[in-house]
């Protein structure tokens, strides 16, 4: 199958709606990849942007796996090394410990964004080149900045699953934004993601066919 490498940009309103938006461009649109050997259908290039990033989204609630989205949620808050990534750092290592050395990056983001509301480089990454040899977090930069006082995050990832597991990753960085916000005491902005290759397993197409035809 021949691979189209356009880019494709999708706005919502909610959390719930980017990712019933962006499966089915998925299902629609993918074309058959593989990731670490097991077949894929993906997109590539995707920007996301999401006006009104809630994390109490209902349809995330009512179609979401809440074992996934339980295991993301200790992916973003706790320390624990991650035995279904090899025993990687968590993102909360890599958040508030980087590297092991101490490093809170998030409340240097507050710190930096409270002492100049102006600044365009409160800028952060996930990846840890000194021990990240054999795994690389799928979303590895945060930027934050704010406009007419409320708190804009773009993240970028490598590769997001929507299929098991995008929809968690989106609720983590709506609450990390949301608690950023209320630390600054400012309001919520856009939360946009950039992805390079967005896919679903094949092993979970008909899932999620199912779910973007039910009601809603």
């Amino acid at each position: 199958m021949t691979q189209a490498f356009g880019s494709l940009r999708i706005e919502a309103t909610t959390l719930g709606e980017a990712w019933m938006a962006i499966s089915a461009a998925i299902l629609t649109s993918g074309v058959e990849g593989s990731w670490e050997g097991v077949p894929i259908v993906e997109v590539f290039r995707v920007t996301i942007d999401v006006h009104s990033p809630r994390v109490d989204d209902p349809i995330i609630a009512e179609h979401g796996d809440p074992k996934r989205v339980a295991w993301m949620h200790a992916n973003f808050t706790d320390h624990s090394r991650v035995p279904e990534l090899g025993d990687a750092d968590s993102y909360a290592t890599r958040l508030y410990d980087y590297a092991h050395a101490g490093r809170d990056q998030i409340r240097w983001v507050i710190d930096r964004l409270a002492a100049n509301p102006w600044t365009r480089d409160a800028t952060i990454t996930t990846f840890q080149p000194l021990t990240d040899a054999s795994y690389v977090p799928c979303v590895s930069l945060l930027d934050f900045w704010l406009i007419n006082d409320e708190l804009q995050v773009a993240v970028y990832a490598h590769a997001i699953d929507f299929g098991t597991k995008g929809y968690a990753n989106l609720v983590e960085l709506a609450a990390l934004q949301t608690r950023v916000a209320s630390d600054l005491g400012v309001g919520v902005g856009t939360l946009t993601m950039t992805v390079k290759s967005a896919h679903i397993y094949q092993t979970e197409l008909g899932l999620m066919r199912g779910i973007i035809a039910a009601p809603t």
